[in-house]
């Protein structure tokens, strides 16, 4: 479960190593009123601030960028019954069309993304769990 200043390292080859959601553009709003915290899981989309970042690199530090979120310490259950859950929170910046900015995934991602129309990062994985 991701919500506004988590912290989520960058999964993919852009440079980028820590990012922080600033804000959840796809996902769930709990609570009501002004109080209403927006939280998301595997495969929604989030704005981040790059916190960390390779000194020559593509994407630099402070800048803001779309990410998809590809793996959750939060529990997700799925419809067989079973529940996957990942060692880090991890994202992997996209560009406004839902492509990946890098050419290579690092570390396991979660078969939700398939669902929800991201097969290009599914493609470019290590491992899909």
């Amino acid at each position: 479960m991701i919500q506004q200043y988590t912290w989520l390292d960058v999964a993919d080859n852009t440079g980028a190593k820590q990012a922080m959601c600033i804000q959840v553009l796809k996902g769930s709003a709990s609570g009501w009123g002004k109080r209403r915290l927006r939280t998301c899981g595997v495969g929604d989309i989030v704005m981040c601030s790059v916190k960390q970042a390779l000194p020559a690199a593509e994407v630099k530090k402070g800048d803001v960028v779309r990410c998809v979120v590809v793996r959750t310490k939060y529990p997700t259950r799925r419809a067989d019954g079973t529940t996957v859950r990942f060692d880090t929170n991890a994202a992997v910046i996209i560009d406004n069309d839902g492509n990946p900015k890098g050419t290579r995934v690092f570390g396991p991602v979660a078969r939700e993304l398939r669902e929800k129309n991201f097969g290009k990062i599914i493609s470019l994985a290590e491992e899909v769990w």
